[in-house]
C-alpha cells in the first residue's frame, strides 16, 4: 500500500512538473492573426521577438476571414492578437475583443489615439495621386481639381469604387475635398467630371493603378500611399502628391481577442507596435505612416504637418457604403 501511495505521489509530482513546464511555454508564446504584408510582418514581428523572447506563431489571411475566425472561436480563443486591418472594420466588432490601452497611447498624433477601449491605431494609409514624371511635361498637378485638365483625358489611372477599397477610398476623399461632405452637389458633380475625364478607362484593381503609373501607361493614378512610397523609395520616375484640397488618412489597428491565452503577452506586444522602435521602422523601413509623434521618416516619407489633412466622417461612410457605391455606379453609367 505504501508503495502504491508513493507511487500515486510521484505520478501526481510529474503531472504538476508537466503543467508547469507548459505555463512556462506559455509565457514564451504570442499567436497573431494579421492580414498585414509580408514587409511588415517580416520586418516587425522578428524585431518584437528580439526584444521580449517571446515567439510569434503567425496567422496570415484576409482581415474579413481572419474576423470570422475570431468569431468562430469565441469559446476557446486561439490567437492572442489581430495584428492590421482597417479601423472601421474592427471597430464594428468590440465583443471579439479585449478592452486595452497602453501607456504609450499618449505618444500617439492626436485623432490617431485608442478612443475605443480596445482598438489601438499603429499606422494610416492616405488617398494620394501618383504622377509619373517621365510624362507630367508642363502639365501641373497639385491637387483634385487639376485632374479635370483635357489635356489629362483618358491619361489618368483609376479603379472602380464598387470593387476597390482604396478605390472607395479615394471616392469618399474627393467628395469631401471637393464639396465638403458626401451628399453635396459640388462634390457629386466634381465626380462627373473626372469620370468623364477618365474617358472610360477603368484599372483592374488598386494594384494596377500604381503600376500602370509607375510602367509609364498613364501620367498619372488616383491611388493610396504606402505602394506609392515604396516606388518612391526604389526610385522609380514619380512623385506622390497630396492634394491640396485635403487629404484622408484611415488608420490601421491591433486589438486583443477577447480572453485571450497569452494575455499578458498580447499587452506587450500592443506595447511594442506603438513603441518608438517600430514607429521608427514604420516610418524609415517600410512605406506605412507612422502615428507616433515626433517618429522618424525615411526620405520617400512626407511628414504629417506637411500635409493638408481632412478627417472623413467614419460612421457615415460606414453606414452609407451601399447608397455611395450605387450614386458613384449612376454618375459613371451617365459619363459613357
Amino acid at each position: 500500500m505504501r508503495k502504491l501511495m508513493g507511487l500515486v505521489a510521484i505520478l501526481g509530482l510529474m503531472v504538476a512538473l508537466a503543467a508547469c513546464g507548459g505555463d512556462k511555454a506559455d509565457e514564451d508564446k504570442l499567436v497573431i492573426y494579421s492580414p498585414n504584408s509580408e514587409d511588415i510582418v517580416n520586418t516587425i514581428i522578428p524585431m518584437f521577438e528580439k526584444e521580449t523572447g517571446i515567439k510569434v506563431e503567425l496567422i496570415s489571411a484576409g482581415t474579413g476571414e481572419l474576423i470570422k475566425r475570431i468569431q468562430s472561436e469565441a469559446d476557446n480563443p486561439y490567437a492572442d492578437v489581430m495584428f492590421g486591418g482597417s479601423k472601421a472594420q474592427a471597430l464594428g466588432y468590440p465583443e471579439l475583443f479585449e478592452e486595452y490601452v497602453s501607456d504609450n497611447d499618449k505618444e500617439m498624433e492626436d485623432g490617431h489615439k485608442n478612443d475605443s477601449g480596445f482598438l489601438t491605431p499603429i499606422i494610416a494609409d492616405g488617398s494620394v495621386l501618383l504622377v509619373n514624371t517621365d510624362l507630367i511635361g508642363d502639365i501641373e498637378i497639385n491637387g483634385y481639381a487639376d485632374l479635370l485638365n483635357p489635356e489629362l483625358k483618358g491619361k489618368i489611372a483609376a479603379a472602380d469604387p464598387a470593387s476597390s477599397s482604396s478605390a472607395f477610398a479615394q471616392l469618399t476623399n474627393m467628395l469631401l475635398a471637393m464639396g465638403g461632405d458626401y451628399e453635396s452637389d459640388a462634390g457629386w458633380d466634381y465626380v462627373a467630371k473626372l469620370v468623364e475625364n477618365l474617358d472610360g478607362k477603368v484599372a483592374s484593381g488598386s494594384g494596377a493603378v500604381h503600376k500602370g503609373v509607375a510602367d509609364g501607361e498613364y501620367v498619372v493614378g488616383l491611388t493610396y500611399e504606402d505602394p506609392s512610397a515604396s516606388y518612391v523609395r526604389d526610385g522609380a520616375p514619380v512623385e506622390i502628391i497630396y492634394p491640396e484640397e485635403g487629404t484622408v488618412f484611415l488608420d490601421a489597428g491591433v486589438e486583443i481577442v477577447k480572453d485571450a491565452p497569452n494575455m499578458e503577452n498580447a499587452k506587450k506586444f500592443v506595447d511594442f507596435v506603438i513603441g518608438q522602435e517600430a514607429q521608427d521602422a514604420f516610418g524609415t523601413e517600410l512605406t506605412n505612416r507612422p502615428l507616433r509623434k515626433g517618429v522618424k521618416l525615411g526620405d520617400h516619407m512626407t511628414p504629417l504637418s506637411e500635409i493638408h489633412v481632412i478627417e472623413e466622417d467614419e460612421d457615415y461612410v460606414k453606414e452609407n457604403r451601399d447608397e455611395i457605391i450605387e450614386k458613384y455606379i449612376d454618375v459613371f453609367t451617365d459619363a459613357q
